[in-house]
């Protein structure tokens, strides 16, 4: 493993075909070595969290339900201040970009991250010990509430050490050493993995605390895995040489003031994404309690599936990043079309899983044979048919977004985000999903819509790029 992030390949204003399609392939190759590990992390990361549903799915029905709708508001949180903070990765990479060099730079960028981290963390804790009053307020079942509230004020204590967590996963994946993020998940699975088996059912001398018992897990999980990213930035010599824990105390306003700017309409677009698919748990919550087991299934399906493109996006962002601080144009755009390349080849596979052995794949979750398990097996097999069909919409919005992010461009993309993901995509899910007989299936019609209407805008703001003024100057 090298010292040094791969930093963009320079070219000449007017390079030959044959040193165009190899500057290509070095750009495809670097982008396959940083977005790897990202997506495997996504993909593990995802696993710890169907952990927590396969052992919730054995305690019924209902209890399903109630995690389903408190992991839709807690993730919607936990996703937006991740994404806020996130905006140390195009600080860093575009820093690196600019000097390779750039210690105090990117120092300052992560003790501010970090900083910002606790204040988010503090705040969404406020938030997750109201949850019984908020699923109510919502329309939810009082006993599905009841249960919920309780889960949620236990996953509290996971989300301070989570998002910091997120800003060291950035600063150690822009920094060349995603590799650590991937083993670092893989360390949480075997941690929640044990920690459920533990509280849940009360093995081990453990009390068998049920829901709740799940909910301890992600706690201990989260902060294993905070503790797991400072022991692998001591032992690196290249991330130890940043100090970023260096006088922690002192703060850096105008570093501060740059990642809220920055990361709030990431956040913002992040929670409209995430805001959606929470919104569709509650929408299946109105229709019925069998629909919204079954949606929860399958969404957990497609949100694994969604994490290789995720990953192909952070990569984006980072790639860009490092061009746009080189001042390279050229640079910039095999960054955003090896990265979409790749996404879209990914997500042609996928959809064939999706629409082709469905129940094979519900079946990693429930026991796809039982007759109590029948409606809601044939809901998730109904959901998952329409989730394949916006497998490229869902792989290009997420990708083109990075990229932006890249360029620095939120702001934009926020609306987009916005209007897409809420007027077109919230209303048709509600509309199909409350006022037709396609009820369960409409509001997985609105998601595919939503998601369709924001991966066309966003492309078409990176094709624009140059004559939008977003390239460096």
């Amino acid at each position: 493993m090298s010292d040094a992030p791969a930093l963009p390949l320079v070219t000449a204003p007017h390079p030959t075909p044959v040193a165009a399609l190899s500057a290509m392939r070095v750009e495809f190759g670097a982008m396959l070595r940083l977005a790897g590990p990202l997506a495997a992390a996504n993909l593990l990361q995802m696993l710890v969290y169907a952990i927590d549903v396969i052992f919730v799915a054995r305690l019924g029905e209902q209890a399903l339900a109630a995690a389903s709708l408190s992991i839709a508001l807690y993730s919607l949180m936990a996703w937006g201040s991740s994404a806020m903070t996130g905006a140390v990765a195009p600080l860093i990479a575009a820093e690196l970009g600019a000097r390779r060099h750039a210690v105090r730079q990117v120092r300052r960028s992560v003790r501010m991250g970090l900083w910002l981290a606790i204040l988010l963390g503090l705040g969404c804790m406020v938030v997750t010990w109201q949850g019984e009053a908020i699923l109510l307020a919502a329309g939810q079942d009082s006993v599905v509430a009841a249960r919920a509230g309780g889960f949620l004020q236990v996953l509290a204590f996971a989300i301070v050490p989570m998002i910091l967590s997120n800003v060291l996963r950035n600063f150690i994946s822009a920094l060349g050493r995603p590799a650590f993020a991937t083993a670092i998940t893989a360390l949480a699975i075997l941690v929640n993995g044990a920690a459920n088996y533990a509280f849940v059912f009360g093995h081990w001398g453990a009390p068998a605390l049920g829901l709740n018992g799940s909910g301890l897990a992600s706690v201990c999980t989260a902060w294993a895995t905070l503790a797991a990213y400072f022991v692998a930035i001591r032992a690196d010599r290249r991330l130890r040489r940043y100090r970023i824990m260096g006088r922690w105390w002192r703060p850096e306003w105008s570093r501060f003031r740059e990642i809220v700017r920055i990361g709030t309409p990431i956040a913002f677009t992040v929670i409209a994404e995430g805001g959606l698919f929470g919104s569709a748990a509650f929408l299946m919550g109105l229709i019925g309690q069998t629909e919204l087991a079954g949606h929860a299934v399958a969404l957990q399906i497609a949100a694994l599936a969604f994490q290789v493109p995720f990953g192909i996006g952070q990569a984006a962002t980072i790639r860009v990043g490092y061009a746009y601080g080189a001042r390279d144009s050229d640079a910039i755009r095999r960054a955003g079309a090896a990265a979409l390349r790749l996404g879209l080849a990914f997500a042609v596979g996928n959809a064939i899983l999706m629409l082709f052995t469905p129940r094979l794949l519900i079946s990693a979750y429930v026991d796809v044979h039982a007759v109590a398990n029948a409606a809601m097996v044939g809901f998730a097999v109904r959901y998952l048919a329409i989730g394949a069909a916006f497998q490229l919409a869902d792989s290009t919005q997420t990708i083109a977004a990075g990229a932006l992010r890249g360029l620095q461009d939120t702001q934009r993309p926020m609306a987009i985000a916005l209007w897409g993901y809420w007027l077109a995509g919230f209303g048709t899910a509600a509309l199909l999903g409350l006022f037709t007989p396609f009820r369960g299936s409409g509001v997985w019609l609105g998601l595919a819509i939503g998601l369709l209407f924001v991966a066309v805008l966003m492309v078409r703001r990176w094709w624009a790029r140059e004559r939008l003024g977003l390239l460096p100057n």
